[in-house]
């Protein structure tokens, strides 16, 4: 697992600035004014080659007894008991206030790896203030402005060594392909899986939200060994209401940073909404095999002619990603479930494939002379070679000069390439362009 990171802290001292900038991405909403942030913030960061999950959270008022702060307060709890490391933040213009007092007392009685983190240290003399913060007595203090990141690598550095190494949910063999089924509530999911082992293992009901945990089962069946993993439906924010639910969508993101291929369900009748594409785009992050099921297939009527534009919706849908399987299912029935795990173990397999170097030139090399990267600014650019690195999933490194002109558009045709020739189905490719 590569670990989750929980950013806490009293209202308005930057932890949405802070997540952002962690994030590279403004994904949470910033203002000056207190409890902007109600509900959690997913995101993925990278330093020194470790990726791991980030969330963030809404200010801690321990005695509140206004209705958002409560809410608040209880899924702080509930990400604070999750998370690998916790970012204590403060703000060193304002200095010790008692709510900080009663954060720091929270998470010393959690006993879990704590970084204290003082923001807004924009300029040297506030380096000085922040020494204050030593009598909350949690150890070191992380001088950072999240609004202009300085501090911010020492930060990170901390962070990656806290880190687990080692998967925190199940123990599996690194032989053994684990394969995430997620989705959107009641989709199906449980039922995927109870199908699969020919067993009512998890509870199924008409009822959206019945899963609530993340369930792993080792399948041994029909020549196939690999764990089943049945998360928690994932709801659009707007409608996790309950604290609960929110225990359950932070143990599907690690479910996600566990699996090898996830696995996406959607309903049929309703199709590819755009919550699914926003749990897809999770499993794209993390650099996992992705295989789209649609389920319910059997309430469809007139099937056989509806598989195409249905295909070729999910397909526009999905851009611009590629490559991508879909197929179409009915759990109820049994129907092409078998075909999906053979699929699936496809994907696990085709993750790992490795294409010589000497053949990767002599087949991509011609496709590059005959459309050559487009001249920018005066500067041709000139690919001389390309080769396959060491790595979870296909990544691929070009070789040349001006290499830095390259856009995106010559990438996705480059990467369009390689997948017409090596197929790489529902793989994430990785594509890195070097100065030779």
């Amino acid at each position: 697992m590569n670990g989750l990171v929980a950013i806490v802290g009293r209202p308005n001292v930057g932890k949405s600035t802070l997540f952002n900038r962690l994030v590279e991405e403004k994904k949470a909403i910033v203002d000056d004014q207190s409890g902007v942030t109600r509900d959690r913030h997913y995101g993925v960061s990278e330093w020194n080659g470790r990726k791991f999950s980030i969330v963030d959270t809404g200010g801690y008022v321990p005695e509140s007894s206004e209705v958002f702060e409560v809410a608040i307060r209880e899924q702080v709890e509930i990400a604070v008991e999750e998370a690998a490391v916790i970012l204590f933040m403060v703000d060193v213009t304002a200095g010790i206030l008692p709510l900080d007092e009663q954060v720091s007392q929270f998470l010393r009685r959690r006993k879990k790896s704590v970084l204290l983190v003082a923001n807004k240290v924009d300029n040297f003399d506030r380096a000085y203030l922040s020494s204050e913060f030593y009598a909350l007595g949690l150890g070191s203090i992380f001088n950072i402005s999240a609004i202009t990141g300085s501090g911010t690598g020492d930060l990170l550095d901390a962070i990656v060594e806290l880190l687990p190494e080692d998967l925190e949910d199940v123990e599996t063999e690194e032989s053994i392909p684990r394969f995430a089924v997620i989705g959107r509530p009641n989709v199906g999911k449980s039922s995927f899986v109870n199908a699969l082992l020919g067993k009512n293992q998890n509870i199924v009901t008409p009822v959206a939200g019945t899963t609530r945990d993340t369930l792993y089962t080792r399948y041994q069946a029909f020549g196939l060994d690999c764990f089943l993993v049945d998360t928690a439906g994932v709801r659009k924010r707007a409608k996790v209401q309950e604290n609960i639910e929110f225990y359950s969508v932070i143990r599907t993101v690690k479910a996600v940073e566990n699996c090898d291929v996830a696995i996406l369900i959607i309903d049929a009748q309703l199709g590819m909404e755009k919550q699914d594409l926003s749990i897809l785009s999770l499993a794209e992050r993390h650099k996992k095999g992705i295989l789209v099921i649609v389920n319910k297939w059997d309430l469809i009527q007139d099937k056989d002619r509806q598989i195409k534009p249905y295909q070729k919706a999910i397909e526009e849908a999905l851009a611009p990603l590629t490559g991508i399987p879909i197929l179409f299912v009915s759990a109820l029935e049994k129907q092409r479930v078998l075909k999906t795990m053979e699929v699936a173990v496809k994907v696990f397999h085709e993750k790992q494939r490795k294409i010589p170097t000497r053949q990767l030139n002599d087949e991509i090399m011609p496709v590059i002379d005959r459309h050559p990267p487009p001249v920018v600014k005066g500067k041709t650019v000139k690919i001389k070679f390309v080769t396959q690195i060491q790595a979870s999933h296909p990544t691929f490194v070009f070789f040349g000069s001006h290499t830095q002109y390259i856009k995106e558009n010559y990438r996705r045709y480059l990467e369009n390439q390689i997948r017409e020739i090596y197929g790489f189905e529902g793989c994430p490719l990785s594509l890195y362009f070097r100065q030779r």
